[in-house]
């Protein structure tokens, strides 16, 4: 049993009889968008393969198939059934799979094609945003015996009710890490359209740096602030089991380009600010006079997260990361109709870096640079490794750059974001 409750099977040895080394590879949706760029990671697969690796392969849905698909479903009901979306949107992942494998076997290479359950990949029972609690990868690792290379579907897996369940946004990322660790993997190698972790969104910010190594803590902090850059729980996996992930661009190539790599061991000279990240997809809840239980018992029935909860005397606050909320018109009503006021017009904005809060001065200067650009703090809460507020959404691209000029650009701190 693993930190996040997932249960990795140790590998088995008869996984690397000839003597070959694992990798990993995970290619987002950007990256096998369509028959062409399938065919330009069908020939990076291929490379890692004639250079000695056991290869298996995760892969995400073709470009914006989840989203089209969700659209789909939304236009036949307001309010589909998580499960039957889960039958739905797994479809992404597995026309994906399928099509690599063709690819492969079309140049000389023997592969095969998992879904999530035919890779072991076992989950609690919740439907959209299911999590793994247990990973059996007997016919990997039988398979990369043979000397085939291994597609697998991300983003899926069955329930110990043998249901089919997708495990939410980013959930590629957890189903590489998940694979990696479970068969005893090298590393693994998450493929997008960037070329690794910015100190900033490089699309809201000109100016932010590239970073060539960090450390879990910090990835996973971001993750929880709202980056694109791994899910949360996927870097929990990584840490945990000391697997290496190196994040980049998969039109680099194959022996050049820039790359992040995160992993144990990775020391900083100091401490401080290293990245800068933003969220515009939040709501905030507040409630007075309301009881705990009942707000809880709503955002449970609803499946509405709670983020960053303060619960004082009469007054429970907290955030909702909107990305991860199946429906939420349906979510926004229940908890409403328990007595919650709901706020749409925020957004967070977060620094993160190893001990920030230690010194009380960069959270003075934080503050100095809001009000100088105008913004009203509505909620603050800080981590050991995060300082996070939430301001007017319309102000969040301008602080972005603002407290990345403060901190990063003018302290020469690096580490940051990156997206699918």
């Amino acid at each position: 049993m693993d930190g996040s409750g997932a249960l990795i099977h140790a590998p088995r040895e008869r996984a690397k009889v000839m003597g070959q080394k694992i990798i990993v590879q995970k290619y987002g949706g950007s990256s096998v968008a369509d028959i062409a760029k399938i065919r330009c990671v069908a020939e990076r697969v291929v490379a890692a393969k004639r250079a000695g690796y056991a290869v298996c392969v995760v892969v995400s849905a073709m470009g914006k198939t989840t989203d089209q698909l969700l659209s789909l479903a939304n236009e036949v009901s307001a309010a589909p059934p998580r499960r039957e979306l889960d039958m739905l949107l797994s479809v992404g992942e597995r026309t994906t799979m399928a099509l690599l494998a063709i690819a492969l076997n079309s140049m000389g290479e023997d592969a095969i094609s998992f879904t999530g359950s035919q890779s072991g990949i076992l989950t609690n029972d919740r439907h959209f945003d299911a999590r793994i609690i247990e990973v059996r990868p007997f016919r990997i690792e039988d398979e990369l015996a043979r000397g085939r290379i291994v597609i697998v579907a991300g983003y899926q897996g069955m329930s110990y009710k043998r249901e089919i369940t997708t495990l939410g946004r980013g959930g590629s990322d957890t189903t590489a890490v998940a694979i990696a660790a479970a068969i005893g993997a090298e590393r693994c190698e998450i493929y997008s359209d960037v070329d690794g972790v910015y100190t900033a969104d490089p699309r809201v910010v000109g100016d932010a740096k590239h970073i060539g190594q960090m450390g879990y803590e910090e990835l996973q902090e971001m993750a929880e602030a709202g980056a694109k850059v791994l899910n949360a729980e996927a870097v929990e996996f990584a840490k945990r089991h000391g697997i290496a992930i190196y994040a980049r661009k998969t039109d680099d190539p194959v022996d050049g380009g820039r790359e992040t790599v995160v992993r144990l061991g990775v020391v900083r000279e100091a401490s401080g600010v290293r990245a800068v990240v933003s969220e515009a997809k939040v709501a905030y809840a507040r409630a007075k006079g309301v009881g705990l239980e009942a707000i809880t018992r709503a955002c449970g029935e609803s499946d509405v997260p709670m983020k960053e909860l303060h619960a004082a005397g009469d007054e429970v606050r907290f955030v909702v990361p909107l990305s991860r909320v199946p429906d939420w018109a349906k979510g926004k009503a229940a908890i409403e109709g328990a007595g919650v006021e709901v706020r749409e017009d925020l957004g967070a904005v977060s620094l993160v870096g190893d001990g920030i809060t230690r010194d009380v001065r960069v959270l003075a200067r934080a503050l100095s640079v809001l009000a100088r650009e105008g913004a009203s703090v509505e909620s603050l809460v800080t981590t050991a490794f995060r300082i996070s507020v939430l301001v007017d959404r319309a102000k969040l691209d301008g602080l972005t750059r603002a407290l990345h000029g403060e901190f990063v650009a003018t302290d020469g701190a690096s580490v940051g974001l990156s997206s699918e």
